[in-house]
C-alpha cells in the first residue's frame, strides 16, 4: 500500500504564494499518477493538478497558468506551487495516489489527510 502525507499548508494573503508536499511511502510495484484534490467547506472536490509516472501534467481550468505540480522521485515526493493565489483557492488540499501492487491486477488508490490552505487578508 501507498500512504501519502501532505504538508505546507496555512494562511497566505491574496497573490502570494505556497508550496505543498506530499511523501509517498509504503509497498507499491507502481505508481500511475498522483495527484492534489481540494475541497472548499460547503462545495464539491475538485481536480486541482495531476503527474503521470512519465512526467505528463493535467491542470484544473481554475488554476491553469497559477499552479505547478512537479515530482522528485528520489524522496518519493510530490509538489504544488501555488502563485497568485485568490481567496476561492481557500480549501484543503489532498494528495491522491493511483498506483499498482504486487498480485494484484487492478489499480489501487490512496488518500492523504489533507492540508488547509487559507488565502485572506
Amino acid at each position: 500500500q501507498v500512504q501519502l502525507v501532505e504538508s505546507g499548508g496555512g494562511l497566505v494573503q491574496p497573490g502570494g504564494s505556497l508550496r505543498l508536499s506530499c511523501v509517498a511511502s509504503g509497498s507499491f510495484l507502481s505508481i500511475n499518477f498522483m495527484g492534489w484534490y481540494r475541497q472548499a467547506r460547503g462545495n464539491e472536490r475538485e481536480l486541482v493538478a495531476i503527474i503521470t509516472s512519465d512526467g505528463n501534467t493535467e491542470y484544473g481550468d481554475s488554476v491553469q497558468g497559477r499552479f505547478t505540480i512537479s515530482r522528485d522521485n528520489a524522496k518519493n515526493t510530490v509538489y504544488l506551487q501555488m502563485d497568485s493565489l485568490k481567496p476561492e483557492d481557500t480549501a484543503v488540499y489532498s494528495c491522491h495516489a493511483n498506483y499498482r501492487r504486487q498480485y494484484f491486477p487492478g489499480n489501487l488508490v490512496s488518500w492523504g489527510q489533507g492540508t488547509l490552505v487559507t488565502v485572506s487578508s
